[in-house]
């Protein structure tokens, strides 16, 4: 192989390898934004109970 043919190889090898780590890059930052969403939600979807120990136990009797 020479020389040229080598090096058009490896500059694509380097650009496959570039283009899939800023693909990981961006994937990882929406899974971090979708994580903070998350939980952000769950945070929001607890309610406030008045007293804490509301709805604790039940009372039966017949």
């Amino acid at each position: 192989m020479d020389i040229a043919a080598m090096s058009v190889v490896m500059s694509n090898s380097q650009l496959r390898s570039d283009a899939s780590l800023a693909i990981m890059a961006n994937v990882k930052n929406l899974m971090q934004q979708q994580g903070n969403q998350l939980t952000e939600m769950l945070n929001q979807s607890v309610p406030q109970v008045s007293h804490p120990t509301l709805g604790k136990s039940v009372d039966i009797q017949i």
